[in-house]
């Protein structure tokens, strides 16, 4: 992905060029990843809280998760380009982004619709983690960190995911208490039971999204902190 120019050199040399050689700490890319990816996150669980059954019906599931999917691809850029650092980031983080969760998405996809229920979810969290972190280390040339920064998304994906599985479930339970009692059916709580999903799962998949950002950029770093290459970055993982 040397088109994408994300190698060490080229970020250090915009960075450089665009006077941005400060970077980011950890726990900046991980408040950045969590907050902006949740706001991403309820605007793409949207379609499916607020159009799901139309979806469904005129589109058939995969096209209402593709519709997700989209939502998805399209609001990350905005809120979460300054992950990479450096100038020029937006139209690279959405080439790589979309990438990435396209792939995260098609695995996830079929996992699911083969499997089901939490056997399908996990199953699809670990091939679709697998396949965005081997994209985004192929295009910051940090290979050698597939292991881990497949286990930092896979974990914040699958905390985020079951979480707020676990959150919808509760506050469904609520509204089917009502309906049961009352014989009231609140088609706006089973709304914001959705919402609820995406904006766990955004936090917990936005603090993986944060971790593997900045790991991935570890040799851009040591080449901004010291003017160029040195013995510590080139003992970094590749």
């Amino acid at each position: 992905m040397s088109w994408l120019q994300l190698d060490p050199q080229s970020i250090a040399h915009r960075a450089r060029a665009a006077s941005r050689v400060s970077t980011a700490s950890m726990l900046a890319c991980v408040v950045r990843g969590a907050l902006g990816f949740a706001l991403v996150s309820i605007a793409g669980f949207a379609p499916w809280a607020l159009a799901g059954r139309w979806l469904h019906q005129t589109v058939g599931e995969i096209g209402m998760y593709a519709a997700c999917a989209v939502v998805f691809t399209s609001l990350s850029g905005p809120f979460l380009h300054r992950l990479i650092i450096g100038a020029g980031t937006l139209f690279r983080f959405y080439l790589l982004f979309g990438a990435g969760f396209g792939a995260y998405a098609l695995a996830w996809t079929i996992a699911w619709m083969t499997l089901r229920g939490h056997v399908g979810g996990l199953i699809g969290l670990l091939s679709g983690t697998l396949a965005m972190a081997w994209i985004f280390v192929r295009a910051f040339g940090a290979a050698g960190l597939w292991a881990k920064v497949t286990l930092e998304l896979f974990a914040g994906n699958a905390v985020g995911y079951f979480a707020g599985g676990w959150v919808e479930g509760k506050i469904a339970r609520i509204n089917a208490m009502h309906l049961l009692d009352a014989g009231v059916d609140r088609p706006a709580l089973r709304v914001v039971a959705m919402l609820m999903w995406g904006l766990c799962y955004g936090i917990g998949f936005g603090v993986g999204l944060g971790l593997a950002f900045y790991h991935c950029q570890t040799r851009a770093r040591a080449l901004l902190s010291v003017g160029g290459p040195s013995e510590s970055e080139a003992a970094i993982p590749r």
